[in-house]
């Protein structure tokens, strides 16, 4: 981590309880709470539990599962497992203690971290977890039988940094969305290796620097929130992290703090985008530099109107939990060449027919990269093999063409398919369709038993109001999306649902879905 005397934040003028802020730079800012952890106090937190954490035998290369909302204690539990050289696993809170218990145990965590709020869960454990809780369990801000009361625990250990620091890892697990959740594990350094930095290629292009103030509005146990919050702390910038997303306060805390990067996935983007316009012209969004999004593809339309919004500053990157490889895209750039997650900074990608051939450009396949992280599927070796072609290279199920130029595009996952009347149908493009819409917040398109076709294609939408759901409304989205795209792609019926089975990440489970309309 930084000198925590680099500098002051730059904040806001329009911040209101500046003043009462600790005159120490913040490294983090929880809105809409407004606490703030000063990098001095999030140093000395740190140090103490890996301390505590070594005291209590819990040794480099062991696994430290931490199970908490976007709070002031889970950055400090996760750089005390960095600096301890553990593998750290950041549990979804949204998992059932059944789920919990099930990577708790799949990991071999030697220790738990969690926080009060969490205490339903935390009190199922340890009837679930097959050797009982670890001995190190550590509750923050609760007391609950069996564990241990941080940061009460850690007191009388000492702030001041380890004397032998080891670099731990992010032991991040997949969502889970076509069967049970998998670990991403990727080999810690050499003993005795410098700290490496936390740092990613598409985090260098962005130029966040010690002034610079990042907004994270996802929660901290997805990949991308828990690198990228933990690079910007590593580098001096102050990350403000929303304890929950919402679309009008995204924009106030642009506006309040002084935000000056920011990344989001698209169902954010649309969701600020069907805000009234009353409300977005309401605040202050010049602070903003660069902006950035991925986990999942952005409609090309959408993507339009948040540059034409925000000004051309919105840029993009493809990768993956595994790190097999990495695309990256500016706005100027995607302009140019719209729907594309743009060319590689880090490995080769190549596309390959389903006999493993590489294809020519132009041509749709299975995407896979030459040259990215090393990693595997923890405890599950056939996943880990069945994810490489014969050359080595990797892919994670996505499928997409390069153009002449090497411009990589995504289709869709390759699980996503739908096989209808012979034709191989991806459903992400009437997706990007449907969202087009101005009443429609979400769209997922699947395959239903059909006994003709094999499948048809069946929508399931979410409204803006939906209230404004009827047979009228499902009529008119049918002949949007039949005056874009060819009748083959085209929905044969759409249900409305309130909400989508859509991670924070934006990740959808469509598994749901299908179950629910295909049974």
């Amino acid at each position: 981590m930084v000198n925590p005397s680099s500098g002051t934040a730059r904040l806001g003028a329009r911040r209101a309880d500046s003043t009462s802020r600790a005159a120490v730079k913040p490294a983090v800012i929880l809105h809409p709470s407004g606490q703030a952890v000063g990098f001095r106090e999030l140093d000395s937190a740190a140090n103490r539990l890996a301390r505590y954490l070594r005291r209590r035998g819990v040794e480099a290369g062991a696994t430290v599962a931490i199970l908490m909302e976007n709070n002031r204690h889970i950055h400090a539990a996760a750089w005390a497992a960095r600096r301890s050289g553990l593998y750290y696993t950041l549990l979804n809170t949204h998992l059932t203690a059944g789920e919990v218990a099930y990577i708790i145990d799949d990991c071999g965590a030697a220790a738990v971290l969690a926080s009060g709020g969490q205490r339903s869960v935390c009190e199922q454990l340890k009837a679930l977890l097959p050797r009982g809780l670890p001995e190190v369990a550590l509750l923050a801000d609760d007391e609950l039988e069996g564990w241990r009361r941080y940061p009460d625990c850690v007191a009388n250990e000492t702030g001041a940094p380890l004397d032998e620091p080891g670099v731990g890892q992010l032991l991040q697990y997949s969502a889970g969305s076509t069967g049970r959740p998998k670990g991403i594990r990727r080999p810690l350094p050499a003993a005795g290796a410098a700290p490496s930095s936390l740092s990613t290629p598409v985090f260098r292009e962005l130029g966040i620097g010690p002034d610079s103030v990042y907004l994270s509005p996802a929660p901290t146990y997805h990949t991308a929130p828990a690198m990228w919050t933990m690079a910007a702390q590593e580098v001096g910038a102050t990350t403000v992290v929303m304890e929950r997303f919402d679309a009008e306060e995204a924009l106030r805390c642009i506006d309040a703090y002084g935000v000056t990067h920011a990344q989001f996935v698209p169902t954010m983007f649309v969701r600020m985008l069907r805000l009234p316009d009353a409300v977005k012209r309401t605040y202050d969004l010049s602070s903003l530099k660069r902006v950035i999004h991925a986990a999942a593809p952005c409609p090309v339309e959408i993507k339009r109107q948040m540059i034409d919004w925000w000004g051309p500053i919105i840029d993009e990157y493809y990768g993956s939990s595994e790190g097999a490889g990495i695309s990256f895209i500016r706005a100027e750039d995607w302009l140019r060449r719209p729907g594309s997650v743009g060319k590689p900074i880090l490995g080769v990608p190549h596309i390959l027919d389903d006999d493993g051939r590489e294809i020519a450009a132009g041509e749709v396949g299975d995407v896979f990269f030459e040259g990215g992280y090393d990693f595997d599927y923890l405890n599950d070796p056939e996943k880990t093999a069945a994810a490489r072609s014969p050359q080595g290279w990797v892919t994670v199920g996505d499928v997409g063409y390069l153009d002449h130029d090497g411009y990589l595009f995504l289709t869709d996952r390759r699980h996503n398919m739908i096989l209808s009347g012979g034709v191989n149908i991806y459903p992400q493009e009437a997706e990007h369709v449907l969202v087009g819409h101005p009443a429609v917040v979400d769209a997922a398109v699947f395959g239903v038993p059909d006994h003709d076709l094999g499948q048809s294609v069946m929508a399931v939408v979410e409204l803006v109001d939906f209230s404004a759901a009827s047979d009228g409304l499902a009529q008119e989205l049918l002949a949007w999306v039949g005056a874009r795209l060819s009748h083959q792609k085209c929905p044969r019926a759409i249900a409305f649902e309130k909400h989508l089975p859509r991670t924070d990440a934006g990740k959808l489970y469509k598994r749901t879905l299908v179950e629910r309309y295909g049974g």
